[in-house]
């Protein structure tokens, strides 16, 4: 074989090498541990906003349960080709409770108010809704202007795709595990 012919094999030779490696390295990373998402609506104001590039950490779920405060997305119970960026609120087996416009939690170890220094403003409509095993309340962080929980009920854990690992875009707000917050539970 001329040069000219095993300098082209080399190349061909070497990009099927390149694609092979990419393939097995990013596709594996892109449907088992993370994913980008496009934060679309204004419901996690002033947290997240509409165009922000996320990536979900899809690994972490399968190790461990998810916990109050994260920021997960999900696919809409009710609509399950749409994703939804939410946080959560209440665990399986409490009762996210409302009285009187204040959020409360009740679980094994007693009720408990949640402080959410996040939160601009909300106006809450008293109510009750008793978590079962697997099952998730959620909330946007902008309460007046956000569908989530309240109005369509919980989550079921075989929803949720993962939690916000780190926002890329804009690139002026980068950082990781963007707007993860512990909501503090002050006993009643």
């Amino acid at each position: 074989m001329d040069e000219k012919k095993q300098g082209y094999f080399e190349i061909i030779k070497e990009t099927g090498r390149f694609i092979l490696i990419t393939l097995l390295v990013v596709v594996p990373f892109r449907f088992f541990i993370a994913q980008p998402f496009i934060v679309s609506g204004d419901s996690m104001v002033p947290t997240f906003h509409d165009g922000e590039y996320l990536i979900v950490d899809e690994l972490s779920y399968s190790l461990r349960d998810p916990l109050r405060g994260e920021v997960v997305i999900f696919r809409y119970p009710n609509d399950r080709s749409k994703y939804f960026i939410k946080r959560i609120i209440g665990l399986s087996g409490e009762t996210v409770l409302v009285e009187n416009g204040v959020l409360k939690i009740v679980s094994s170890a007693g009720t408990s108010t949640v402080r959410e220094p996040y939160i601009r403003s909300q106006e809450l409509m008293d109510m009750s809704v008793r978590l079962g095993s697997n099952e998730y309340f959620v909330m946007g962080d902008n309460r007046n202007e956000s569908s989530d929980s309240r109005y369509w009920g919980p989550v079921p854990r075989k929803e949720l795709i993962g939690r916000a690992f780190a926002r890329l875009l804009p690139i002026a707000q980068a950082d990781v595990l963007p707007g993860n917050f512990s909501p503090a539970l002050t006993s009643n």
